[in-house]
């Protein structure tokens, strides 16, 4: 069968933990997947709301058998400087953050820990927040800074398990400012859906999201019309979508599958 002749969908939207992988153990046949979908002639991006560099996670991508540039991956720390230079450029910023995304802010803008100097403050995930932390950006925003995120994952996977991400450290600014987060650059952002169709070079109908959440994947589908595909493999159980607000446009066990199932998907007309 020539599967590029059936194929729907142009370009692929891809998560990366909990769709392709889980912490350090691969989806098995995800890498299979993948590479039957680039033979299909499916362009694919991945994006993700982890706050390293794209070098880092194309990296990580080619080691667990995904190759990978840079340029095929979109991260939420990427979107927030890409936020940054268009709107905020020569700010002095703080971040609550890992110490990856505060050296990638500090190449490209002031960083700064007194809040009378601080014109943004940026919520992320932080493992080391502490009260130290939250009293600067309290102070800062209390004074007028912007309040931004690079996500507002309530939870990230870490192993068999979770952890509380960015939507903690958001609540608590939030908790003690009464100040509401004004912009998140990541998933479900429209800022990250643009970014990946514009490396993709499609139109959001040739498009597909494929990821294991509802409220970040599936939701940055919901908002901006483009097909969704929901994986079982990271935080999101089929018991959960007797719950859920809005069902994805599609379900599938794995990504494993996604291959054979955009196989018998009839052909977008031109």
């Amino acid at each position: 069968m020539n599967l590029s002749a059936t194929r729907p969908y142009k370009g692929l939207i891809l998560d990366i933990d909990g769709t392709l992988y889980r912490s350090s153990k691969r989806i098995p046949g995800a890498v299979e997947a993948v590479a039957a979908l680039r033979a299909m002639g499916c362009r694919i991006v991945f994006v993700t709301n982890a706050l390293e560099e794209a070098a880092w996670h194309a990296r990580n991508l080619s080691q667990f058998g995904f190759p990978a540039e840079p340029e095929d991956v979109i991260s939420a720390s990427m979107t927030m400087m890409r936020y940054l230079h268009q709107e905020r450029p020569g700010a002095t910023v703080y971040a609550i953050s890992q110490p990856g995304l505060v050296a990638m802010l500090a190449r490209e803008f002031r960083v700064s820990e007194q809040p009378d100097e601080i014109d943004v403050v940026i919520a992320s995930y932080d493992p080391a927040f502490d009260y130290h932390k939250l009293t600067i950006g309290f102070k800062a925003l209390r004074r007028g800074a912007w309040f931004v995120a690079t996500n507002a994952d309530a939870t990230c996977p870490i192993d068999e398990e979770e952890m509380p991400d960015a939507a903690a450290v958001i609540g608590a600014l939030e908790g003690c400012t009464g100040r509401k987060v004004e912009v998140i650059t990541g998933k479900p952002s429209r800022l990250m859906l643009e970014a990946a169709l514009e490396r993709l070079d499609v139109r959001p109908e040739e498009c597909l999201i494929v990821g294991d959440r509802i409220e970040t994947d599936m939701q940055m589908g919901y908002d901006t019309g483009i097909a969704t595909l929901l994986v079982l493999t990271g935080v999101t159980h089929r018991a959960m979508l007797d719950t859920a607000a809005r069902q994805p446009d599609f379900v599938l066990e794995s990504i494993s599958e996604l291959p054979a199932w955009i196989a018998t998907q009839p052909r977008q007309t031109q």
